[in-house]
């Protein structure tokens, strides 16, 4: 089935608690799995995307505005849209592993880890797109 649908692409999840909002794809499963017998694919996202920053703002006010809630969630294909684009991911590959459901303490953890990735990359300017709010 979806062949496009690869680590790295940046898709938009379009049903449930985190509809409208953008992810990028860290590992997929096209033949599914034992227990998610259906293709699916665990995605990271951002929950709540940073405030606009401007020129006049001292540098507290804009490090309080650039912070990102990220999700991590295993969503099944039929809910997610693909987009052009695709972020590379290393170290947030290397955070999320197939035991991070597990327990709640291993998902928190991994969730600081992408965190981080994801604000290291806001700050420095990187896929403009992927941070600000979808509009429609």
């Amino acid at each position: 089935m979806a062949k496009f649908l690869r680590s790295g692409k940046v898709v938009i999840v379009l049903q449930g608690r985190y509809a409208g909002k953008k992810a990028v794809i860290v590992k997929n499963f096209d033949e599914g799995t034992q227990e998610r017998p259906y293709p699916h694919a665990i995605v990271a996202g951002i929950e709540r995307y940073p405030l606009k920053v401007t020129k006049a703002m001292d540098k507290k006010k804009v490090a309080a505005r650039s912070h990102v809630k990220p999700f991590i969630k295993v969503v099944n294909y039929s809910h997610l849209m693909p987009t052009r684009y695709s972020l590379e991911l290393e170290d947030i590959k290397a955070a999320i592993t197939g035991e991070t459901f597990q327990e709640p303490t291993q998902r928190n953890a991994a969730k600081k880890a992408v965190r981080a990735s994801l604000q290291k990359r806001y700050v420095a300017g990187k896929n403009k797109w992927f941070f600000t709010k979808l509009r429609f």
